[in-house]
């Protein structure tokens, strides 16, 4: 019997060590970073555990759930919606959302993002059906803005932000996708025709253009060179006309100088010559000589004389009074100065 006893003590000991190691186990709550926890008390909110070290009443609080509150990601279930020209298309959706009020994240809807689905939804089938085909293709844009405005009035009240919607892709009927690929073929076609023309009409032009510049610099060239050619034949006839002309001076000064040297000497020979005969004749006067004789002598030396090169005759004062005075003499002596022109000069 004790020995029963005490084996029901042990069990009970046990018991109560393993109920108080249980009950420390649920009154300790670490809750991590970027998590948030609801705490109910006998089933009634009670406050919110932010992230840290808490203790709360075994048995009697409970977390009722823990959020995240980082942004999270949801699809959305792809949607088979009709555009306005009747054409049937298949829509993928993404939205990215973050928990702000745990509370009212807890308590305000059952599935906050099983509703986020349905707005979606329903929102691509509005905004969709009011836009034609082509339009929905290049309205990506356009449609999540609307989309994400629908969403933040709806999920305002239940503690959830949307932080983003995006169409992720859209997939038109097989028969529309091969149309609009055969469109985007002669589309690729059209540019290409069109950029080849633009091209071809680019090099044409260059081409031209290049063409009218090479004309130009060749006329400039020729220009150019017609214009050096004539102002080299100007200089040439320039530097010609002045040496005919130095040439001419050089002539006439030599030739000058040349009939002043010829000049000089006949008139040194001549006075020499008559300085001769000047010295003959007064010689033939000291030895009292006839004057018929020195008129004579006088007439052989002019005739000596006029044999020279000389221009001009140098004839003595007695002589010419001599032929003055002897009437046969005149018509040599008058002779003789049409031949040679006569300076009379004292002796």
């Amino acid at each position: 019997m004790d020995t029963i006893l005490r084996i029901f003590e042990l069990i009970v000991l046990v018991a109560c060590c393993v109920f108080i190691v249980f009950a420390i186990m649920n009154a300790i709550r670490i809750i991590p970073q970027q998590k948030i926890a609801v705490v109910e008390r006998l089933g009634k909110y009670l406050r919110v555990l932010n992230p840290g070290f808490h203790l709360i009443i075994p048995f009697v609080d409970k977390v009722r759930h823990l959020h995240d509150l980082r942004i999270q990601q949801a699809d959305v279930p792809s949607q088979m919606v009709i555009t306005k020209d009747n054409v049937q298309i298949k829509i993928d959706t993404v939205f990215f959302y973050f928990v702000h009020d745990a509370m009212a994240a807890t308590y305000s809807i059952h599935d906050f993002v099983k509703g986020v689905q349905n707005i979606t939804a329903a929102n691509i089938r509005q905004v969709v059906g009011n836009m034609e085909l082509d339009e929905t293709l290049a309205g990506r844009e356009k449609i999540s803005l609307y989309l994400r405005h629908s969403l933040e009035t709806a999920t305002e009240k239940w503690g959830v932000s949307i932080e983003r919607v995006e169409i992720i892709d859209i997939h038109p009927p097989l028969e529309i996708h091969n149309a609009m690929e055969k469109q985007m073929k002669a589309e690729r076609e059209k540019r290409a025709s069109i950029l080849q023309a633009e091209g071809e009409r680019q090099a044409a032009v260059l081409r031209a253009d290049g063409e009218k510049q090479a004309e130009i610099l060749r006329a400039e060239g020729a220009k150019q060179a017609m214009i050096l050619q004539a102002e080299g034949q100007k200089e040439s006839n320039i530097r010609i006309a002045e040496g005919n002309q130095l040439s001419q001076e050089l002539d006439a000064k030599g030739k000058g100088a040349a009939i002043k040297i010829i000049a000089g000497a006949d008139k040194l020979k001549i006075e020499t010559i008559a300085e001769a005969e000047k010295m003959r004749i007064e010689k033939i006067k000291s030895a009292d000589a006839d004057p018929q004789f020195l008129a004579y002598k006088s007439l052989e030396a002019l005739g000596e004389l006029s044999k020279g090169q000389a221009t001009t005759l140098f004839v003595p004062t007695e002589a010419v009074n001599v032929f003055s005075s002897i009437g046969s003499l005149s018509k040599i002596a008058n002779t003789l100065n049409k031949q040679v022109p006569i300076d009379e000069t004292d002796s």
